[in-house]
């Protein structure tokens, strides 16, 4: 933006933090300690929409209007999914998580920052296929009311599935992505036989508490959009969301290494980052 030169570099910064700020005092949405980059990515995209000169501009409009605001929102959720998403992760999931499920006759699992719910049936194929299905209360959650409200739908577009179909194969599939799903017109509904065991809520990963106590945490992809103290602060919440010997997966790019739970917790894939809490800690 021609606002915002080399020299302006400063202005941005403390303009941007005054933007934040804003938001969190006036709608309760704190995005002050989400990555840096990702929200001037974000904020500077939006002003080009807009055609707006500068962020000052725009904080103006997002306190002043409760419906640009929540369309303003829209832009710094992070909604990048597709399903069986990383297809290893789910072979070693079967591997390393499905065997200890089995022995459970009733578990919990909460899929924490789920956006539009694709991993969320993802997870529900896998444990459908596993028979571990109907024995699990399965939460999915997030921020963004809109994206909840596809993920309930759980309607997505018939030109993803070829996509989705390799990946589920690659995942370790038992038969065809579309078993699950009915076409129409140019998408598809997957079945309500998946979603009668999901609980979609609305839930905040930086400003609310414990959702529930659970088995099983999905949280992937999710914290390389935060910084070292949110990503710490988070970790802490899932970590205290477990049951003692529960698991926690993350996201290739995730770790918890130099974080304050990183002692509480053991690896049973350090490459698919999959992680038991452990009993005593």
């Amino acid at each position: 933006m021609s606002a915002y030169s080399d020299a302006n570099a400063d202005l941005l910064t403390i303009e941007l933090q005054l933007l934040l700020e804003g938001i969190f005092q006036k709608y309760g949405y704190d995005f002050r300690n989400y990555s840096k980059a990702h929200i001037r990515r974000r904020v500077l995209n939006r002003l080009s929409l807009c055609r707006l000169e500068t962020v000052s501009e725009l904080q103006n409009k997002v306190l002043r209007d409760p419906d640009f605001f929540r369309d303003f929102l829209e832009d710094l959720s992070i909604n990048v999914t597709e399903m069986f998403r990383d297809p290893d992760f789910y072979r070693s999931f079967r591997e390393n998580i499905v065997p200890k499920l089995k022995t459970y006759t009733y578990f919990k699992v909460w899929h924490a920052g789920c956006a539009t719910g694709e991993e969320v049936y993802s997870l529900a194929i896998l444990l459908q296929e596993e028979g571990l299905l109907e024995r699990c209360q399965f939460y999915a959650t997030d921020f963004n009311r809109k994206v909840l409200e596809i993920a309930k739908e759980g309607v997505y577009q018939k030109a993803d599935m070829e996509l989705y179909e390799r990946n589920y194969q690659l995942s370790g599939g038992k038969g065809k992505l579309s078993d699950y799903y009915n076409s129409m017109y140019g998408s598809v509904m997957f079945k309500k036989e998946l979603s009668k065991r999901i609980v979609f809520a609305d839930h905040n990963l930086v400003t609310d508490g414990v959702f529930a106590e659970v088995n099983l945490v999905m949280c992937r992809n999710v914290l390389i959009y935060f910084d070292k103290m949110l990503q710490d602060k988070v970790l802490n919440l899932l970590t205290e969301s477990l049951v003692p010997a529960g698991y926690l997966c993350l996201g290739s790019k995730e770790s918890l290494k130099f974080s304050t739970v990183e002692n509480r917790f053991v690896a049973l894939d350090d490459k698919q980052k999959i992680f038991k809490k452990k009993l005593n800690v």
